[in-house]
């Protein structure tokens, strides 16, 4: 969003915006590019994947690791003094930890909160990767219809080299077309990409985690020892505070 401030300043501050605005290159670059998009996937994975995209992009909400061990430790503080029972009316603050909490108030066996858990966490993350395909692809694709609509403007312009008035829509349209491509590929589709690929990371160890402490809070471990195994997913330099807590 940042970028496309700039570039609009920009484009306000050198002139009118609508020379910035022709409909011929933005059906070549996103008509072009949702085409390409749509013969390498399924439309229903492509509208799944700017759902995911769209809500990485714009919810920058993350639980921290750390605050995670503290919330498990807690739980399993809860399921010492009260059993499984006293978990029934707990505020957990991520999903997956509620549905976890949730298996443990209700008695489920242990194999079958490990393969539920474990299914969800995998689901989740091929979401997030098909998420990052379909992004990448998108980025790849619209520099090259940029460019296909820029070799478009530079034929029709050159066939009508002997009428003046043709020229500058048909320059329009080759330059215009390797902006927008641009613009699509480096400023929305690029950079979801990296945040989908950090938010696959972060949330490979989160869930990973959470299903770690739900298993040990089931087995009926101490809040001390949960929190000591759980320590392990922390980087050396984040564990401060918590060890001594161990």
């Amino acid at each position: 969003m940042g970028a496309f401030c700039v570039v609009l300043v920009a484009i306000f501050l050198g002139g009118s915006f609508t020379q910035f605005v022709d409909i011929p290159s933005i059906l070549i670059v996103v008509g072009g590019g949702m085409a390409a998009t749509l013969v390498r996937f399924p439309l229903a994975g492509i509208g799944s994947a700017f759902a995911v995209g769209g809500k990485v992009a714009f919810s920058g909400k993350t639980i921290k690791p750390r605050d995670l061990i503290e919330e498990i430790s807690h739980l399993g503080e809860i399921v010492r003094k009260s059993g499984p029972l006293g978990l029934e009316n707990v505020d957990v603050s991520d999903p997956t930890l509620a549905k976890g909490v949730q298996y443990i108030a209700d008695g489920y066996e242990i194999d079958f909160i490990r393969e539920s858990m474990e299914r969800e966490r995998d689901l989740t993350l091929t979401r997030l990767s098909e998420g990052k395909r379909v992004f990448k692809a998108l980025g790849d694709s619209a520099p090259a219809f940029g460019m296909i609509g820029t070799l478009v403007g530079l034929v029709q312009m050159l066939a009508n080299m002997d009428d003046p008035s043709a020229i500058g829509p048909s320059m329009a349209v080759a330059l215009l077309t390797t902006l927008y491509g641009a613009l699509i590929s480096n400023v929305v589709c690029l950079p979801i990409v990296d945040k989908l690929d950090a938010k696959f990371d972060v949330e490979e160890l989160n869930q990973t985690l959470i299903i770690d402490g739900i298993l040990q809070i089931r087995e009926s471990k101490s809040p001390a020892l949960i929190r000591e195994m759980l320590i392990a997913y922390l980087p050396e330099k984040s564990r401060a505070g918590l060890v001594d807590a161990a």
